[in-house]
Formats: C-alpha cells, sequence, structure tokens
C-alpha cells in the first residue's frame, strides 16, 4: 500500500457573514431569511423595490436621510447664531436695542409743521407736505407723518432728511470777506476800521465766530446764534478752516510732511491736517493749508518756524462755508443748506 499524502494546512476560512456574526445557515439568505427580509421590506422602501445592496441597504439620498435621521445624536439647540458659528448660544447678530419711547411733539398752540417749512425755504406747502407724509422730517428726534402736527419754532428742533432747518426767522448767518486792516471786532475803541462798520445800520446784535489778524483777509462767519458760534470756535468740535499763504520759495519736498508731522511752538506742538503746494513762481510760491486750531495767528507762526515766513495770508474756508467769489468788504447770507450743513458739523 501506498503511504498517505500528508494533509496540507488550510488557511482560514472567509466568512460571508457580517463582522460580529456568525454564518449563515444552510439554505438561508445573506441578508437573514425570508421572514426577515419581508419585515425589513415593509419599512424599507429600498428592500421592498428591489433597490437595495446585498445586505438590504437602501443607496443614494434615501439612505443618507434615513440614516440622519436615525441617529442618536442629540437635538441641536435651537436659536440663532453668528454666520459661521459652530456654538448655539453665540447669537446671529447684536442685540435689539429698546423702542425709544414716542415723544408727543404737537403743540396746540404752535405753528403748523408744513407752513413752518415752506417759510424757512425748503418748498412750497405741497412739497413740505410730501415731506411729512413720507417720513423725511423730524422733530425732537420723532418722526412725523401725519399734517396736522403744530409745534413751538423757537422751542423744538426740526431737521428734514438729516439736515437742520432754522425755524426762527429772527436768527442771522452771514459770510464776511475781511478786509486786510480791520479788526476782528464788533466795536474799536481806538477808532480802527472794524467790522460793525461794513454792516450798516443793523438792530440785530451779531458775533464774529472766531478772528482773523488785522494783516488777514478771508472769511469770517457772522451770526446771532450764540450756541451755534459758540461750538464753532470750540476746540472739541474741531472744524477745519482753510487758508492760503504766499510765502518764500522755492518749497522744500518734505515741508508737508513736516508740516503733518507737527512742530513745536511756545505753546506746545501743532500740525496741519494737510498741505499742498498750489503754485510755484521763482522766490516765491502759494500753499494751502487745513488747520483745525484757534490758536492765535497759528498760521503765521507755523510756517515762520518751518522757516517760510508768511508774506500773504487769506482764510478761504470754515467748515463747509466756502469764501468763493465773495468780494472783499461784502457779505451774504448762508443758504438754508450751508446752515444745516454747519449744525451737522458740530453736533446740532
Amino acid at each position: 500500500m501506498s503511504p498517505r499524502p500528508t494533509p496540507q494546512p488550510r488557511g482560514p476560512r472567509k466568512s460571508t457573514a457580517k463582522r460580529g456574526g456568525s454564518p449563515p445557515a444552510p439554505g438561508s439568505s445573506p441578508s437573514g431569511g425570508p421572514e426577515k427580509a419581508a419585515a425589513r421590506g415593509a419599512t424599507d422602501p429600498g428592500t421592498a423595490t428591489g433597490s437595495g445592496n446585498a445586505a438590504g441597504r437602501p443607496r443614494g439620498k434615501r439612505a443618507a436621510a434615513a440614516r440622519r435621521s436615525s441617529s442618536t445624536k442629540p437635538a441641536r439647540a435651537k436659536g440663532p447664531r453668528f454666520a459661521g458659528s459652530t456654538k448655539p448660544s453665540q447669537p446671529t447678530g447684536l442685540p435689539r436695542r429698546a423702542p425709544r419711547a414716542e415723544i408727543d411733539v404737537h403743540d396746540p398752540d404752535g405753528i403748523r409743521l408744513q407752513k413752518l417749512l415752506a417759510a424757512a425755504g425748503v418748498g412750497s406747502r405741497r412739497v413740505c407736505e410730501n415731506l411729512i407724509t413720507a417720513g423725511r422730517v423730524t422733530v425732537d428726534d420723532q418722526v412725523i407723518t401725519e399734517l396736522g402736527v403744530r409745534i413751538d419754532p423757537l422751542r423744538q428742533v426740526v431737521h428734514v432728511d438729516g439736515e437742520r432747518v432754522t425755524l426762527d426767522e429772527s436768527r442771522v448767518y452771514l459770510a464776511f470777506n475781511k478786509p486786510i486792516g480791520v479788526v476782528s471786532t464788533m466795536h474799536d475803541e481806538l477808532g480802527r476800521r472794524s467790522i460793525a462798520d461794513f454792516l450798516g445800520n443793523r438792530e440785530d446784535r451779531l458775533f464774529h465766530v472766531g478772528r482773523l489778524d488785522a494783516d488777514t483777509e478771508g472769511l469770517l462767519l457772522l451770526t446771532n446764534d450764540g450756541d451755534l458760534a459758540q461750538r464753532l470756535q470750540h476746540p472739541a468740535y474741531g472744524v477745519p478752516k482753510t487758508y492760503i499763504a504766499q510765502i518764500p520759495g522755492p518749497v522744500p519736498r518734505d515741508l508737508g510732511r513736516r508740516l503733518r508731522d507737527g512742530v513745536d511752538l511756545d505753546d506746545g506742538p501743532l500740525s496741519v491736517d494737510s498741505f499742498r503746494v498750489v503754485d510755484s513762481q521763482p522766490g516765491k510760491a502759494l500753499v494751502e493749508l487745513v488747520v483745525h486750531e484757534g490758536r492765535k495767528r497759528v498760521v503765521r507762526r507755523l510756517l515762520e518756524a518751518v522757516g517760510h515766513p508768511v508774506i500773504t495770508l487769506t482764510r478761504t474756508q470754515v467748515g463747509p462755508i466756502r469764501l468763493g467769489e465773495l468780494r472783499s468788504g461784502r457779505t451774504r447770507a448762508l443758504t438754508r443748506s450751508e446752515v444745516g450743513h454747519l449744525y451737522a458739523a458740530v453736533g446740532l
């Protein structure tokens, strides 16, 4: 008899069952038998229609939705979030402010609002009525949309499209082109020419907003609105003033940088808001400076400190008001829009 062949070692048998399960019994289906498959078919549309895989698991978007819905993940807390936030506790935006309490601005003894606006030059009576009904008019920060509102023009503040409207007809706002040799005062005890010499016989008392040296010409604002005049001169509001100065040339390239960086004066350092060369000729130049401080002879002292003493000096602008083509020694009334821009410049 021939010897029996030595049995060869067999490798591990591959199981067709799922990991962690037992191999299927003979004659049973891999999905767990017809009974389980039928049970799954009642709840799994993928199996019932034959669209599932060999394990009875549905495919596609329906399967993904089913898995998401059956996830044991805790429900996300509801509530607003910032864009891109992962924490439910984070809000989506700033907390809502409590609505401002409405104030009754109606004054039974006052004047109709549309009449006052028309008298102030805002527009015709019909135009003013349309502005009110469109919600573009506020009285004491309250939006007015009714046409029957009456107000006190001396006590209440009115804005149209955010611009203040002066309703007091006694208020005066003038631009004056002060000539050289005129002192910035209404009456001079030494008998020198003063501002009053150019105003005629006006009965209203006017204030000059700031001062200009006798050797400096240009724009000077005159008004009887004390609150506005005080704010325009106060350094806290930083109202810019523009000057054109003629100085000896040539102008070095770094002069503007030096002035913007600041120059030490006797009463402290000072810098300009802007500087540019307007014109240059042999031996002299015209330069423009913008400053927001009102120290005495500030522009002259500043330019002298950098080696370019002033030859002539003219102020051409105060805040939003420009000198323009106003002739020397003349005055003109400011427009309603200019007055509104002045109020806005000082937060009124």
